[in-house]
């Protein structure tokens, strides 16, 4: 590994924390910051890579505010999972691996029979959301519901997103990473999540 990728990392690791970035962008940034961004021979980090730069800097930095914003992200994961249960909802990103702060949003996929399921419920509940898109596991663009969620422990809004997933992508979602990690969880590995994390807060 080149001395400049571990720089790349490092920043970029520091955009995410400090600015919210999420990775490709972080990474894109870093590169470009460090006069590399045109550069085709630069050899980019990985994601884990970044990760693990982001735990080290969380680690030296953020070590006595982040646990409780990690702590209050996930609470606001888990009202959403039971207002969605039905959705069959997993959470994924820096919420469910551990490494979010008070600005990172919250990501939740959702499995439905109907793909505007979803939303039906969402207006029958009330809530105002916006409407994107991203590729989905077959490549092919897939809704994002885009909501904000009032936050009392972070003292402001906490953006919430939902990727709305057919039923049968729930095949294979809890497969491990190349860590042997599992990159998602449901309600119950929340649970477990939050009361280890209650338990090694101080």
């Amino acid at each position: 590994m080149s001395e400049l990728t571990e720089e790349i990392a490092a920043m970029a690791a520091r955009l995410v924390v400090e600015e919210g970035l999420e990775y490709g962008p972080a990474k894109r940034r870093a590169a470009r910051d460090l006069g590399r961004g045109a550069s085709r021979s630069v050899n980019m980090p990985d994601n884990d890579l970044v990760e693990d730069a982001v735990r080290e800097y969380l680690s030296v930095f953020c070590a006595d505010t982040q646990p409780l914003e990690l702590v209050a992200l996930r609470g606001v994961a888990a009202l959403w999972m039971e207002r969605l249960a039905e959705f069959r909802p997993h959470l994924t990103g820096a919420v469910w691996r551990g490494t979010a702060t008070r600005l990172s949003a919250v990501h939740l996929q959702l499995y439905c029979d109907d793909c505007k399921s979803a939303e039906l419920a969402l207006i029958n509940q009330g809530v105002d959301y916006d409407v994107g898109s991203v590729n989905g596991p077959r490549h092919q663009p897939v809704d994002v519901l885009s909501l904000s969620q009032r936050c009392d422990a972070l003292g402001g809004p906490v953006t919430v997103f939902l990727t709305i997933l057919d039923h049968d992508d729930l095949r294979g979602a809890l497969k491990p990473d190349t860590r042997g990690r599992t990159p998602r969880g449901n309600l119950a590995g929340l649970h477990r999540l939050i009361l280890t994390n209650e338990e090694n807060t101080p």
